[in-house]
């Protein structure tokens, strides 16, 4: 039979020659710090949000979480502190040891300007803040999606 007759000599588009197992995009260091990157980004707009909510609650000492290193990071594990509560009079949030546990490391600013009620939450540094978060967020995804695109290009899908 000739090969233009089903013999199998030109293979399917898209079939995978016999031997070779795909590559997870997950094993991509690349991709695998850019989607660190983004749960960073996407975990901190919830401290920040948190942040901004309780702005009026006496006491509340707003939080932050320590930036990524990566030069710091193991590859085979996650960073891991949780956010705990210490004492009865603070507020269970959803990182909270009460809701879902974060994977990243929080952090407080010594610095905070603490007003007569006790609260240290500057609602225009924290938009500030959030403003911040979410043109980095964007910058991440959008490398993301080019990269992929990229790949796709390299094994003439895209």
């Amino acid at each position: 039979m000739s090969a233009y007759h089903g013999s199998g000599v030109f293979p399917r588009k898209g079939a995978r020659p016999k031997g070779r197992a795909s590559m997870p995009i997950s094993n991509i260091p690349l991709f695998s710090m850019l989607r660190t990157r983004m749960q960073w980004h996407q975990e901190r707009q919830r401290v920040l949000s948190e942040n901004v909510a309780n702005a009026d609650t006496p006491g509340f000492r707003g939080r932050d979480l320590v930036p990524l290193k990566f030069d710091r990071m193991r590859p085979s594990a996650p960073p891991g502190l949780t956010l705990a509560r210490t004492t009865a009079s603070h507020q269970t949030g959803a990182g909270s040891s009460a809701g879902r546990s974060g994977s990243f490391e929080a952090a407080r600013d010594g610095k905070q300007e603490i007003r007569p009620t006790g609260n240290a939450v500057s609602l225009e540094e924290e938009m500030i803040k959030v403003a911040a978060n979410q043109m980095d967020y964007q910058a991440a995804t959008a490398l993301y999606t080019r990269s992929l695109g990229l790949i796709k290009t390299a094994l003439g899908r895209g």
